[in-house]
Order: structure tokens, then C-alpha cells, then sequence
């Protein structure tokens, strides 16, 4: 395999389903938890009843007293410590990996899980009286756990007889690569691929036939086969598949691709490398959207004094509502969120009602932006006294608290800009709607309002990935201080 470039970025550092998964995909993934679970007890209780089998008896008589009901009992928290230990070694992730690779990785969970239970087993038997049942039960558990998963990659391959499951793929190139793909596609369907697509080359036609496509729920992978194709192609593509949230991989002899993470597949002996959009996938989404319920509840109870006290400021200072959601005209305040899909914002009104519009026209010499897609007016005239004070510690983007809440925001993540605003970008500005847009993010805890939209965007870029629960933990726990020291705010 040739070397591939995964240069892109040189930096610092309820419920949505990203492509390219297939929601059949997350069901059997879901699935595995309790599968998991039931064949852990499973093997307890196959080990127990071993135990009392004549054959080991007359090896070894029983001396302990211990009914079933008891073992399972205890069985059970160590069947959770083996699920999140599971969970540690990538054995709940959405992206396919081979069989050797997932038996291999169960015999190593399960090794690490029952050396923690025999850290307690042989040194203070609390757990088991019977060392044998730890080993038995390890042992099963490696088989019971391999066994079902192997029934669950045959019911899945089943259904791919029935397109359940399929990802339909568009293979661009002119070559045999591109032709040896497809046959594998088309005659081995156990790979679950679907061909929907074969171009040669990537015209401006083809760009808006795979945006149609995928935009009526018709495409959700681009391959490109084409070694040959240039760097404009190949980010043409990239672009695309990122505006449209869809997959793309590449043949793995394209150098210097502009990716920031990737999984290696081989399909027909063609090495292939699919470009992976974020961690925020599968399981990495369920928890971020968890996290972000729970803390939104949190913070809302938490901020409702200051948000109350921000109302009656706001009704004292001057005339209007306390809300800002609707801008000039009445037409409703509104965001570009996930996907680019546009959504109703609102947040405590910080300027004079009906001056949204002058930020384009009486005030346009003093934006500090110019040049780029985002408007920023210095010492705005518009902003009332209690929304100067607001700005200052981001007291007026307390309600979007409620947005979070809502799905439509979240707590981290690139902030959410003007329809207005979006237009101008570039097509490889809009990586960062493959997200939700967020309350604070990287380039809110970088220099928020004194960062240049470019590096606003390398920087969100670099979020989305690199996410981790461990991140965004970090970046909350730090904007309290950033905003506290009102660095860059406006």
C-alpha cells in the first residue's frame, strides 16, 4: 500500500444519525449491549452448573455453599464491568471491522475484565468462593460473546439480500481499478455495497447529480478510483461529501488528500481509505446528545436567578422584548445548524429593536471583518447599556441553554452564524456543519471575537476531528475563565 498524506490541519489544540452509518447499523450495534450482557450470565450460569457436573466433582468436591441465584447476583456487576471494559476496547463502534479483528478484540476485553475480577477473586475472595468458576466463566464468555456476535454478522449479511443495511456508492474513474471495484460490488453483496453511480470523470454536472442524489436519500458514499484526479477533484469531492453529510473514500494511492482521519478497507485486492468525518458517530453521538441533556437541565436551573435578573434588566433598560428572535420587519432570528439546515435562534436582547439590518449598511464601514464572511462591528451603537454589560461575561447567550435542550444547539461545538453569512462561504468552510453548532467551542476559548474566521474555522475544524468526551470537558471547564477575564468579547 502506498503512503497517503492525512495532512490537513496543523493546529493546537434527541438523537441523530451521522452517514456514513446505516440505521440498521446502529440497531445491531444498540443490540450488541444487552446480546452482550445475556451471553456474560449465560456463561456464569453454564459455569455454575459445570461445577456441580460429576465429572468435576469427582476431580474436586464441592465446599462452598453458594445457590445460583446468589452467583448470578454477583454476577451481574461484574457482567457491567465487562461491557464497559468492551465498550474501552472499540467493541460497540458503528465502523466495520473484520472478523479476526473483533474476536481478537473480545479475548482481549475479556481477559482484561476477569483480571480485574481476579485482582479481587484471589486476594480477598469476596466475589467467588470457587476460583473455578472465574475461569470456567471467562472461558464461556469468550465463546457465548464470539458465537452470538458471529449470528449477528450472518443475520445482517441476510438482510443485505433485501438492500437493508446497503450503502449505495457512486465509483468515479476511468480505470481498472474503478472497474475491478464495481464487479466486486455487484457480485459479491455480502460487502454491502450497492452501485448507484459509475462516472469517469467529475464535471460540474456530476457535482449537482450526487448533490440531488444525496439530498433525496439516494447516495450515501462517493468512491473515488481515480489516482490520477487532481487536488481540485479530490477537494471538489471532499466538499461535497461533506456539505451533503455523505461518505467518501478514495483509492489508497492518492497522496496528499486533505483528510483528517481515515479507516483502511481492501475490496477486490484495491486498497481503499474512507475518510471518517468525526468521533461524533454512532455511539460518540448518543453520548454527546446524553451529555448535553443532562448538563443543559443542570445549567438552566443553575443560571435561572442571573436569567431573571438579565429579564428585568433588559425590560427597565429599554423598550422591546426580552427576547431578540425576531429580526427587522418581524421575520424570525435564524441559524445555520447541523447538516446546514437552518433552525429558530433566540437569545436575551442585547441592542435596540429594528436595527439588525444596519450591521449591512449604516455601519458597514466599521465592521472589523471585512473580507470574510462574518460581520463584527466594534463599540456597536446598537447595543443598549444592559447588552453592552451582557456581552461582556455572555450573559445574553444564557437562553440558548433551552436550544440545547431542544437539539437544535449544543453545549460545545462551532458557533452558529446568519443564513446571510453562510452564503459567503467557501465550500470547505461548511465542515463545520457535519456538527450541531455549540454555546462555547475552540475558538470561543482561543480569543472568541479577536480570531480571524479562518482560523475560527481550523479550529473547529480540529473539534470536530478530534472530538472526545474528554474535549468537551475541557472546553467547558475553561470558557467560565475565558469569559471571566472578558477576553475577546464584543
Amino acid at each position: 500500500m502506498l503512503h497517503v498524506s492525512l495532512q490537513r490541519l496543523q493546529l493546537l489544540p434527541l438523537l441523530q444519525l451521522p452517514p456514513p452509518m446505516k440505521r440498521s447499523e446502529l440497531a445491531f450495534t444498540l443490540a450488541l449491549v444487552p446480546l452482550d450482557l445475556l451471553s456474560i450470565l449465560a456463561a456464569a450460569g453454564a459455569a455454575f452448573a459445570l461445577r456441580f457436573h460429576p465429572y468435576f466433582t469427582a476431580m474436586r468436591p464441592v465446599i462452598f455453599n453458594l445457590q445460583l441465584s446468589s452467583f448470578l447476583a454477583v454476577a451481574l456487576p461484574v457482567a457491567i464491568l465487562w461491557l464497559l471494559v468492551f465498550a474501552f476496547a472499540g467493541l460497540y463502534k458503528t465502523h466495520r471491522v473484520r472478523i479476526a479483528v473483533e474476536l481478537s478484540r473480545i479475548l482481549l476485553a475479556s481477559s482484561t475484565a476477569m483480571a480485574l475480577v481476579f485482582a479481587v477473586t484471589f486476594f480477598s475472595r469476596t466475589l467467588f468462593d470457587s476460583r473455578f468458576l472465574a475461569l470456567a466463566s471467562w472461558l464461556l464468555a469468550i465463546v457465548f460473546v464470539a458465537i452470538a456476535r458471529l449470528m449477528v454478522r450472518g443475520l445482517q449479511r441476510s438482510l443485505l439480500r433485501f438492500n437493508i443495511g446497503t450503502h449505495r456508492v457512486a465509483v468515479i474513474g476511468k480505470n481498472p481499478t474503478a472497474d475491478a471495484l464495481v464487479q466486486e460490488f455487484n457480485q459479491n453483496h455480502r460487502l454491502g455495497f450497492r452501485v448507484v453511480g459509475r462516472h469517469e470523470t467529475v464535471t460540474a454536472a456530476l457535482e449537482k447529480r450526487l448533490t440531488d442524489m444525496a439530498r433525496n436519500d439516494q447516495l450515501d458514499e462517493i468512491i473515488l478510483a481515480d489516482p490520477e484526479a487532481s487536488r481540485k477533484t479530490r477537494l471538489a469531492l471532499l466538499s461535497l461529501s461533506d456539505a451533503e453529510h455523505i461518505g467518501f473514500l478514495y483509492t489508497a494511492d492518492l497522496l496528499s488528500a486533505a483528510v483528517g482521519r481515515a479507516l483502511n478497507h481492501t475490496y477486490a485486492g484495491v486498497p481503499i481509505i474512507e475518510v471518517q468525518k468525526t468521533p461524533l458517530d454512532g455511539w460518540g453521538a448518543i453520548y454527546k446528545r446524553l451529555f448535553d441533556v443532562a448538563g443543559s437541565l443542570m445549567l438552566i436551573i443553575l443560571s435561572s436567578p442571573i436569567m431573571l435578573a438579565a429579564a428585568i434588566a433588559i425590560k427597565l433598560d429599554s423598550k422591546g422584548p426580552i427576547l431578540f428572535s425576531t429580526v427587522d420587519k418581524n421575520m424570525p432570528s435564524m441559524r445555520i445548524g447541523q447538516h446546514g439546515k437552518p433552525f429558530r435562534y433566540f437569545k436575551f436582547r442585547s441592542m435596540r429593536p429594528g436595527t439588525h439590518a444596519m450591521r449591512y449598511h449604516e455601519l458597514a464601514d466599521q465592521d472589523t471583518r471585512k473580507g470574510s464572511p462574518l460581520v463584527k462591528i466594534k463599540n456597536d451603537p446598537r447595543v443598549t447599556r444592559v447588552g453592552r454589560f451582557m456581552r461582556m461575561f455572555s450573559i445574553d447567550e444564557l437562553p440558548e441553554f433551552f436550544l440545547v435542550l431542544a437539539g437544535r444547539m449544543s453545549l460545545v461545538g462551532p458557533r452558529p452564524h446568519l443564513p446571510e453569512e453562510v452564503e459567503h462561504y467557501r465550500p470547505e468552510h461548511r465542515k463545520v456543519h457535519t456538527i450541531k453548532p455549540g454555546i462555547t467551542g475552540m475558538a470561543q476559548i482561543s480569543g472568541r471575537a479577536e480570531l480571524a474566521f479562518e482560523e475560527e474555522v481550523r479550529l473547529d475544524t480540529y473539534y470536530i476531528e478530534h472530538w472526545s468526551p474528554w474535549l468537551d470537558l475541557y472546553i467547558l471547564l475553561k470558557t467560565p475563565l475565558v469569559v471571566l477575564f472578558r477576553k475577546g468579547a464584543s
